[in-house]
């Protein structure tokens, strides 16, 4: 699919990095020039004020983490459409996960669609988790539905790398198979669009992450959760009445090493800086095209 390009942005301030970030997330360096990223919240007002996560704060946690110089604007499509004048000065987009019922296909979700196919226009590099990965594969043509397994819920283990997975830039860092990070998901990915590339997948999900990288769209994501911390993921859980034993393993997982094996990942995998190794990836990448 090729969009109109409105303009891709750039900052001559930024310069490009001696060397690239992606193998190495203890070493990726704070640069001098602060850079700008656009968080799109995936969740409406009235479902944050029900108690469901405002997803863009837990981006805004992990991804200061990794860059403590980063900036970020929260928009929300939901409740007032992005527009042109929102894209001024961003380097990066970033389309969270979503608590709404609905399927990123459907007609509800259309001002979300609409947000993407805007920052697609303006061709600047955007990642998306979960709904956001569902969301780029709707825009772009290809197809979503409900897992057939069911929901995919506490971590997504024994993910694979494809071998187009194992040479990306996104995927630095990972092993090339059986590793594992916070999900919780019902609908997938079960069509890529033409021209995406496939990166990860496991026995539960053809789809853990794609990048799509062609004509003016510049974007990488996951079906899994890299910018949540397994306790967030016992909190939807819960609201979602699931199974207290498994909430209990994920709320201590990060810090027992017993907790993170029973869930089938390990205690360091699941906390900063590897549990993010695909974000830090991504600012990298950000980087790379700020110059």
């Amino acid at each position: 699919m090729r969009l109109p390009v409105v303009g891709r942005h750039t900052n001559v301030a930024c310069r490009p990095p001696t060397e690239r970030p992606h193998a190495n997330l203890v070493e990726l360096c704070v640069r001098e020039v602060s850079m700008k990223l656009l968080i799109v919240e995936g969740n409406p007002r009235d479902l944050i004020a029900d108690g469901c996560p405002a997803y863009a704060k837990n981006f805004e946690a992990t991804l200061s983490a990794i860059d403590s110089s980063l900036e970020f604007t929260v928009v929300e499509p939901f409740d007032a459409p992005l527009n042109d004048d929102d894209m001024d000065a961003i380097r990066g987009v970033v389309f969270t996960g979503s608590s709404v019922e609905a399927a990123m296909d459907a007609p509800e979700c259309a001002p979300q669609r609409e947000a993407m196919e805007l920052v697609f226009r303006h061709g600047l590099p955007s990642w998306g988790s979960c709904a956001g990965l569902q969301l780029a594969a709707t825009v772009l043509g290809g197809k979503i539905g409900a897992s057939p397994k069911g929901v995919e819920v506490g971590l997504a283990r024994e993910l694979v790398l494809t071998e187009t997975g194992q040479g990306h830039a996104m995927m630095a860092g990972r092993p090339t198979h059986d590793f594992a990070v916070p999900c919780i998901h019902r609908d997938e990915v079960q069509r890529l669009p033409s021209g995406a590339a496939l990166l990860a997948h496991n026995d539960h999900c053809p789809v853990q992450a794609f990048a799509y990288e062609t004509g003016n769209v510049d974007f990488w994501g996951t079906q899994y959760h890299p910018e949540l911390t397994p306790r967030v993921i016992a909190t939807g859980l819960r609201r979602l009445g699931g199974a207290e034993d498994l909430g209990q393993l994920l709320e201590s997982a990060e810090h027992d090493e017993a907790s993170a094996a029973a869930l089938g990942g390990r205690r360091a995998a699941l906390a900063m800086p590897e549990r993010a190794t695909e974000l830090a990836n991504w600012l990298g990448h950000v980087r790379d095209q700020c110059f």
